[in-house]
């Protein structure tokens, strides 16, 4: 039984390797399947599902990749991200809607840019696309950007002086609820499943509670297997899974050189998410029913 990873990040958004990059790099590890899963942003899915054909087309090691997004939602003043698997992501109404959300985000970055300047910082909004290109810009383009023109020392240094939620120069922006999430991935035909729960430290109570209520708007999956999961975590995870009839997932959150040490497919080393769980999820596809 071969590995899957459902859950990584390209440069589109905050990770370091290119669609291309991580589509061959998946194919190199001998994945069945990689899902690609920027924050906020579907830029990088045409270049890495075209990567792919085009390498089985040609006889190549290849691999499946699944079309996916990762929505930064706000519930209860705390950040939850959603997962949406093989989304239809040309469609016209989730691209608009995709887009109205992207657009906060810009007005975001720029008050940050400003923020930044009063403090000496030689910072816009244009010189960081114009460092990124094509890129969804998040904090930690901010800290790229920072540490390569000898504002910071480290990354670490970036957000506890100017990128961290409590510094003065840190603007939040408007999101996206979790139950608004879960209802654009259901109408782009994806499957919508909660990001790597125990992050959130909201206690089981709380954890269930969000997990019911996000089941009655449908829900999918929850993130079973995740790169830093103690084995507590995977069984309180597969509990709920099995309490609320949710599929399993799971992925390493893979980033490249962006998150040092964590690896695709195998996260620090211990994790494995089996192929024969991309099987029931690909079962449960609104769109196969």
């Amino acid at each position: 039984m071969r590995a899957i990873d459902l859950h990584t990040h390209t440069c589109k958004s905050d990770g370091s390797y290119t669609p291309t990059e991580l589509v061959d790099y998946a194919a190199e590890k001998k994945l069945a399947a990689v899902a690609i899963t920027d924050h906020d942003s579907i830029e990088g899915l045409d270049e890495a599902v075209a990567h792919a054909a085009a390498l089985k087309k040609r006889g190549l090691p290849s691999v499946e990749v699944i079309p996916g997004i990762e929505f930064s939602t706000k519930y209860e003043k705390q950040d939850v991200h959603i997962v949406g698997l093989y989304i239809s992501y040309e469609k016209e109404e989730f691209q608009n809607a995709l887009g109205d959300f992207v657009d906060s985000r810009v007005t975001r970055n720029i008050k940050m840019c400003e923020n930044l300047q009063s403090a000496g910082i030689d910072i816009t909004y244009e010189k960081l696309l114009a460092m990124y290109p094509d890129a969804v810009i998040t904090r930690a383009h901010y800290a790229s950007y920072l540490l390569e023109h000898g504002y910071v020392k480290s990354r670490q240094d970036a957000f506890a002086r100017y990128l961290g939620d409590h510094t003065k120069y840190f603007v939040p922006r408007e999101k996206v609820t979790p139950s608004q999430a879960v209802e654009l991935i259901l109408k782009a035909d994806g499957v919508p499943v909660l990001a790597h729960p125990p992050l959130y430290h909201m206690g089981s109570d709380r954890l269930e509670a969000l997990v019911s209520c996000l089941k009655a708007d449908g829900l999918m999956g929850i993130e079973v297997f995740y790169s830093t999961y103690s084995n507590q975590d995977v069984r309180d995870m597969q509990r709920l899974a099995d309490k609320y009839d949710l599929l399993v997932s799971g992925g390493s959150d893979f980033h490249g050189a962006n998150k040092p040490g964590l690896d695709l497919g195998c996260g620090y080393g211990k994790l494995f998410v089996p192929e024969e769980t991309l099987l029931k999820i690909k079962a449960a596809l609104p769109r196969s029913s």
